[in-house]
């Protein structure tokens, strides 16, 4: 990759930029070039443990699988101190766009361990990491950014984002909901406040489930781009204007499952979720109790006529 940040360039058109989200288990290689499909700019990973990656190979297998065409991409680590994000970050460098910081992950278990949520409430400790990834990165063009979620004093999180960007933040991601929050409804009039604050790009996160939902948060925050997780997952095709997933998705995501062997688990995850709008209640029960991959094509066969 030359100096020029394919993500960061982007995010300075006037394009409105679509992103999907990291979602632990399933933003996999397969999902995302199925979204890429469908009209989504940047997708990330899921969010890896730093430590792990560095020090297993296996783990780095597991965690990490890319093509060329899987791009622009950024990866998302889990990190609690500067080395392990760093030193993870120079292993992905060559084969990705970006690298962000976890900021805003709620669980418990992910706090516990000074991950996700926990760094909102330590910028100078997010400074640092952001300092020392870049002082290890050669290639100026590499993105690193940060995904948070906001505090119940808004000038809190302003107060992150600014000593984030001092650091060399690339462009930050706002879910604008606090730690405790969880399906509630968004804070966007937060995240205007964020994008009013800093200069480098603004991601919005949260309830975007169709473009017109995009273009809303985008009118009422400004932001340079936004970003779908619960929505793209149960609708892939939602950045090409689809309202449901169309079947066409359906097809594409069976055909892409196949070429990269998904395991059976997550190709009947994504399935599911899918086709929830699709498959009568009754069904489901049945469609989710389906133990093969041949089985789940059998259904749909024999229910839509999905396969040729």
């Amino acid at each position: 990759m030359g100096t020029e940040n394919t993500i960061v360039e982007l995010l300075k058109s006037d394009k409105l930029v679509y992103m999907s989200a990291p979602m632990v288990r399933y933003s996999k290689l397969p999902f995302r070039t199925l979204v890429r499909k469908y009209g989504c700019d940047v997708a990330f990973t899921p969010m890896i443990i730093s430590e792990s990656f560095v020090k297993s190979e296996k783990a780095r297998a597991n965690e990490f699988k890319t093509i060329p065409s899987d791009r622009p991409l950024v990866v998302q680590f889990a990190a609690s101190n500067p080395f392990d994000l760093a030193n993870a970050t120079e292993l992905i460098a060559p084969y990705a766009d970006g690298v962000d910081i976890n900021c805003g992950c709620p669980q418990r278990w992910a706090m516990k361990e000074g991950y996700g949520a926990h760094l909102i409430n330590h910028p100078e400790l997010v400074k640092e990491m952001i300092r020392h990834t870049r002082s290890k990165i050669c290639d100026e063009g590499f993105s690193i950014s940060i995904k948070i979620r906001i505090h119940n004093d808004i000038s809190t999180t302003v107060d992150l984002c600014r000593k984030a960007e001092s650091a060399g933040a690339s462009w930050i991601t706002v879910h604008g909901r606090t730690t405790s929050e969880r399906h509630t409804p968004v804070h966007y009039d937060s995240i205007k406040i964020i994008k009013d604050s800093v200069t480098i790009p603004v991601i919005a996160n949260g309830n975007v489930f169709t473009t017109k939902d995009a273009q809303e948060i985008y009118d009422e925050t400004n932001a340079d781009g936004v970003m779908s997780a619960r929505g793209i997952l149960h609708n892939p095709a939602l950045f090409a204007g689809y309202n449901k997933t169309p079947m066409c998705c359906v097809k594409d995501y069976i055909k892409i499952a196949a070429e990269f062997e998904t395991p059976f688990i997550p190709f009947r995850h994504h399935l599911t979720f899918m086709l929830e709008k699709m498959i009568p209640k009754s069904d489901k029960e049945h469609f989710c109790a389906l133990r093969s991959k041949e089985a789940v094509l059998n259904y749909l066969s024999d229910h839509y006529e999905i396969l040729e």
